[in-house]
């Protein structure tokens, strides 16, 4: 990410001519944009238009002003120029995205039916269901990224003490996982993960059937197979549990800081939208049920 950055500043100074100002201003607003893709896991060259369209409506939703969202359609329209012009990706993913029609949208959350009928559709009858199984407790369990599951080595988990240490740029984060997750995960780990694994797993704690470590689109094809097998309709992604956990913990009590510390937000506006959730989804449930509120 440094790398692409540092290649933009010296496109906007050196072949854009950009005053300081517009230079500070398009880079923060960037550098902003690529933290929130890495925290969805969507790599800067894989980005696409309904990417930077809900980034753009997250911008909204968290009271930024029209101004603001202007100029950082203008920043992200203007660096992916840059990347086009570099050959780095084929086409700009904001080409088209104009604050005018940003909407105000909340990410998917499961309910917690929802979460049970998804984590129960992984067949226990071999070891492909034994894996998905554990993979998919420890997700919800943890609420880590998909880059994170997937990059996961044996020694990161702690079963006796009930504990994964995930490793990440900004250092170690220590998160309880549950008991049921902590039988799925030694469930695959001491009777099925020997059974695939191969000279190219090393520590891998995830392995495909190949015996080599799981990729990030393969995790996805998994987690999109078992939401069809659960007659789930919601757009589900790998992302959807991470928000479900963060949103779950907060209906039950959990601190807004420490949620924070558990899922790795650098900053803590990045967790204080799930407080924005909450209140937008106690009120749907409000109006929803509430007889009185029916009648207007």
């Amino acid at each position: 990410m440094s790398n692409l950055l540092e290649d933009y500043e010296s496109y906007l100074t050196t072949e854009k001519k950009a005053s300081a100002n517009t230079v500070s201003s398009y880079l923060r607003d960037v550098h902003q944009f690529a933290q929130e893709m890495e925290e969805r896991d969507v790599p800067l060259d894989e980005v696409l238009p309904r990417d930077v369209e809900d980034y753009i409506r997250g911008l909204t939703r968290r009271g930024k002003s029209a101004a603001t969202v202007t100029r950082s359609v203008a920043s992200i329209k203007s660096f992916y120029n840059c990347l086009l012009s570099r050959g780095l990706v084929e086409s700009n993913p904001a080409r088209n995205v104009t604050a005018a029609k940003v909407e105000r949208k909340l990410p998917q959350i499961l309910t917690s039916r929802e979460v049970e009928l998804f984590l129960e559709q992984p067949d226990c009858s071999d070891l492909k269901g034994y894996r998905d199984r554990a993979m998919l407790e420890l997700l919800y369990a943890t609420g880590i990224r998909a880059s994170e599951l997937i990059n996961l080595n044996i020694q990161d988990l702690n079963l006796r003490s009930g504990v994964l240490y995930c490793r990440g740029s900004k250092g170690v984060r220590s998160i309880p996982v549950y008991p049921s997750a902590v039988v799925a995960v030694s469930d695959y780990i001491y009777r099925m993960r020997g059974l695939i694994t191969g000279p190219e797993s090393g520590n891998a704690l995830f392995v495909n059937l190949n015996g080599g470590r799981l990729t990030r689109q393969g995790f996805w094809k998994i987690v999109k197979g078992y939401a069809t097998e659960a007659g789930i309709t919601k757009e589900i992604t790998p992302h959807t549990l991470r928000h479900s956990f963060a949103l779950h913990l907060l209906e039950n009590g959990a601190s807004v800081k420490d949620i924070q510390t558990m899922m790795g937000h650098a900053d803590i506006s990045s967790t204080q939208v799930y407080v924005q959730l909450l209140d937008s989804h106690v009120k749907q449930v409000y109006n929803d049920c509430h007889p009185k509120a029916k009648l207007g």
